[in-house]
């Protein structure tokens, strides 16, 4: 029979979350569910409970699991919701949304991430969620509306062409700020056609930018 203790590193992740005040159970539960190891590097794998943001390929990072934890627990997710998530990455947070909504769909402008991230999701058996290589800066009006929207990069502001992508009721957490300093986790709620801004915590994210990678 498996062992189902978990490593102490993995206990210590669960503690760390719960004492910084994550409280929803369903995200607590979906973080303890995703395996962290499996979306960082080979030299990383010691440090991939660790909460603190680690580097990936073409110049990224995977965020530190509170920040992970604390923007999914602000998106209020209900298992109904389709989620478009800008920038894959390793594809983690799109793993953790994908416990939690019906429908993920993520866009990557890097097709090396996109690639790995699309193959390890298919490894966890996580088929609810789509990679796109695309612009998520600029992304095609017939993609649908979404209940929730997540921008795992900097912008300066928040595009106008995510906010019309965002369903009546919806919302969009995304951390607003230059992109080489400090930026502002911004929760907004469309609703009744007004859009209601909340300021969260400081943050600091790579930089979102425009196109796809020609490169990479």
């Amino acid at each position: 029979m498996a062992d189902a203790v978990q490593p102490p590193e993995q206990m210590r992740f669960q503690l760390s979350l719960r004492r910084r005040g994550i409280s929803d159970r369903r995200v607590l539960r979906a973080m303890e569910e995703v395996p962290r190891d499996r979306f960082v590097g080979a030299a990383d794998q010691g440090y991939a409970w660790r909460d603190s943001a680690l580097p990936i390929a073409c110049g990224q990072t995977i965020s530190q699991p509170f920040v992970v934890a604390y923007m999914t627990e602000q998106l209020q997710l209900d298992s109904r919701h389709r989620v478009l998530e800008i920038g894959t990455g390793s594809g983690y947070q799109a793993a953790v949304l994908a416990k939690l909504v019906r429908e993920v769909l993520s866009i990557e402008r890097y097709r090396t991430l996109a690639d790995t991230a699309r193959a390890q999701l298919e490894q966890l058996d996580l088929y609810n969620v789509e990679v796109m290589l695309g612009d998520g800066l600029n992304l095609a009006p017939n993609l649908g509306t979404f209940d929730r929207i997540i921008v795992t990069a900097a912008v300066e502001a928040v595009p106008q062409s995510l906010i019309e992508l965002l369903g009546e009721g919806g919302v969009l957490v995304a951390p607003v700020g230059p992109h080489h300093g400090v930026q502002t986790l911004v929760r907004l709620r469309k609703s009744g056609g007004q859009i209601e801004y909340r300021d969260l915590v400081d943050v600091r994210f790579v930089p979102a930018l425009p196109g796809i990678a020609r490169e990479l």
